[in-house]
């Protein structure tokens, strides 16, 4: 096998017996990084170190993607005004979770030649949501309806991320069970980690 120390130097080929020496040497795991190598390449590392730190890797790499939801919601351009404030309250609670709203005016019969009624009943509904969400694509008609994309505030909508790893974490404390991150954290490190050759002092 061709062999890494455990700051990245190239030890060189060596066969398993004295990888395994060098290890116990060392105080280290004798971890393999490469299997479909010629010679497979194996590295000394503290194995419990590494995987700790691919874990919050993960975590990083999870709390900084991007979960683009898209909720759509459709109103009549005459909505009366009680539907309005119902079908508002769906915006804004969708705006607060963090998703994309995409707004439908629905014209029928006549509406059709108003297609002003439908710009006017947007734009006051993205004045309405102002303070949440922003118009990301602005009103356009597209057949018979008119449409319009909302997106939330990229800043409140990390806090109400972290304020819900929050919740999942206090509330998983309550019930005396892992949160369910710290459970994709684990399975992420598994996956990321090298397939280990032999622990120090397993030797075959």
């Amino acid at each position: 096998m061709r062999l890494v120390g455990p700051s990245g130097e190239q030890v060189g080929i060596v066969p398993l017996a004295k990888a395994l020496e060098l290890a116990q040497e060392y105080d280290l795991d004798l971890v393999e990084v490469a299997a479909t190598a010629r010679p497979p390449v194996c590295k000394l590392m503290d194995y419990g170190k590494f995987k700790y730190e691919s874990a919050m890797k993960a975590r990083e790499a999870r709390k900084n993607q991007a979960h683009t939801v898209i909720k759509e919601m459709k109103l009549r351009p005459k909505i009366d005004p009680h539907d309005y404030d119902t079908k508002k309250g769906h915006v804004v609670r969708f705006l607060k979770m963090g998703d994309k709203v995409k707004i439908t005016i629905m014209f029928r019969g006549r509406e059709q030649s108003r297609p002003e009624l439908g710009y006017r009943l947007l734009q006051r509904l993205a004045e309405d949501v102002q303070d949440l969400g922003f118009i990301e694509s602005n009103p356009k008609q597209d057949g018979r309806n008119m449409i319009m994309v909302l997106g939330p505030h990229k800043k409140k909508t990390e806090a109400m991320a972290e304020a819900r790893e929050a919740q999942a974490a206090r509330k998983a404390q309550r019930l005396g069970r892992p949160a369910e991150g710290d459970a994709a954290d684990g399975e992420a490190a598994e996956d990321a980690a090298p397939a280990e050759v032999a622990a120090e002092g397993d030797q075959q």
